[in-house]
């Protein structure tokens, strides 16, 4: 097997969306003829813990981890002893959200001291271990993937040390992440990232992103090939039967589900308006009414549920094991996928989305209605994005999907969405490898 070098903050046993991406192509590489090499820290940072995926590394894989300082933590103690809550150190840690004077300083500090993110501290001692270690164990290729952007710092000067051909793999972007304008960077700071993510995009063989429109941002930036290799659900996790509680039924659960972390600059807060509209003017929808949150959930949102007078209907259920979560996906009446208040996220396609259209449930967006989540929500043709404001809209939805649960009709629309299945993308990543180890370098023709 050719063998390649994956440069990743997140690997199991941390859970979460920004675990799932390599994870999964690591799982098909093998069939594909490539053995992943994985290189993680031994002791990040964890918002959540999901033992189960570890079953997803194949045998074929190298796994090393090395330890790495984290500053996050010191963070996270020193605003829990202050007073600050758990949701609001973990869920929320940087947004246009009001923050407290400790929460400022903290992220003057974040912004500023530490580039470009506090996984900077690793950049170096990586870079010294993994020359030796591919003097001794070689492969054929370099894969980073971020954020943090930190593990790209470490693919560009491996590429540069080695002369490997190098891929960029952005999950988000860089400068123009939703979070990057709350940091409160100088302007000396600000100006240092975009000459770093020039020198990124430029320095790398290929940049991978995974939305149309940021691989749009990212090639008017550089010469260097953008790829689309976008995120999506692997079919494994999607074998059973479709749950035919889902479709509804006069004495089944009305099940409006999210899973995910679900922060306080996403809160749905006239969504929750209609529903407890609803619920006042129709006591069977009450009744039958579940509000299921799986996942990290800021208490803004549980607040602004409950203030809504929609405690009752409330099942906060917490972080659950990946296969655990999709389960309740595919039980849900209703889906919903509120991106975060911020005009950046048009361009973003959550990780979520992608599962949520193999769950074959209606989905409901609400976000920017001609940005990349509605495109790929309008092809599919499982559900709709609206307007975080538009309640009318929204309360003609929710309707129609009431009037259907009675029926027993609820259920969307089975577009083809093979070209998502993890098995799909992780060819379409090999082709990539392959291509770029066999062409002549692209840098060497740029002018």
């Amino acid at each position: 097997m050719k063998r390649v070098l994956i440069i990743s903050y997140y690997w199991p046993p941390t859970g979460g969306s920004g675990v799932q991406r390599w994870v999964k192509f690591a799982k098909y590489l093998p069939s594909e003829g490539w053995q992943p090499v994985i290189y993680t820290p031994e002791n990040p940072e964890q918002l959540a813990v999901d033992a189960s995926l570890e079953a997803e590394v194949p045998a074929a894989a190298e796994v090393i981890k090395r330890r790495i300082v984290e500053p996050y933590e010191l963070y996270k103690k020193v605003l829990r002893r202050s007073g600050h809550s758990k949701e609001a150190v973990e869920v929320n840690p940087v947004n246009a959200q009001n923050k407290s004077l400790l929460q400022k300083m903290a992220m003057w500090v974040r912004g500023n001291l530490f580039r470009p993110d506090p996984r900077c501290l690793w950049i170096g001692p990586s870079v010294r271990y993994l020359k030796k270690y591919l003097a001794e164990h070689p492969v054929d290729l370099i894969v980073s993937t971020g954020p943090p952007q930190s593990m790209h710092m470490i693919g560009l000067r491996l590429a540069q040390e080695t002369g490997l051909p190098w891929i960029a793999d952005f999950r988000d972007p860089w400068t123009k992440i939703f979070y990057f304008k709350h940091l409160q960077m100088t302007r000396a700071t600000e100006r240092w990232h975009k000459k770093m993510e020039r020198k990124v995009l430029d320095g790398a063989t290929a940049v991978v992103a995974v939305s149309p429109l940021v691989q749009q941002e990212f090639q008017a930036m550089t010469n260097t090939p953008v790829e689309l290799i976008t995120n999506g659900f692997d079919e494994c996790d999607f074998h059973a039967e479709p749950f035919a509680m889902a479709y509804g039924g006069p004495s089944m659960y009305f099940s409006i589900t999210h899973t995910g972390l679900f922060a306080a600059d996403g809160n749905p807060t006239v969504l929750w308006e209609v529903l407890s509209e609803k619920c006042k003017a129709d006591a069977e929808f009450r009744k039958h009414l579940k509000i299921n949150l799986i996942g990290k959930t800021d208490e803004q949102i549980l607040k602004a549920i409950c203030d809504a007078g929609l405690e009752e209907n409330l099942m906060n259920m917490g972080y659950l094991e990946h296969a655990r979560a999709i389960d309740e996906q595919r039980k849900a009446s209703l889906l919903i996928l509120p991106l975060r208040k911020e005009p950046e996220y048009k361009a973003v396609l959550p990780g979520k989305l992608f599962e949520y259209l193999a769950s074959w449930r209606p989905v409901l967006g609400i976000g920017q209605t001609d940005g990349a989540m509605a495109m790929i929500l309008k092809d599919a043709k499982t559900g709709i994005v609206l307007d975080w404001e538009d309640k009318d809209a929204m309360r003609r939805y929710i309707d129609e999907c009431w009037e259907k649960h009675l029926k027993g009709e609820l259920k969307a629309t089975e577009g083809d969405i093979s070209r998502f299945s993890r098995f799909n993308l992780t060819q379409r990543m090999a082709q990539l490898f392959e291509r770029l180890i066999t062409e002549r370098d692209p840098r060497s023709s740029r002018g």
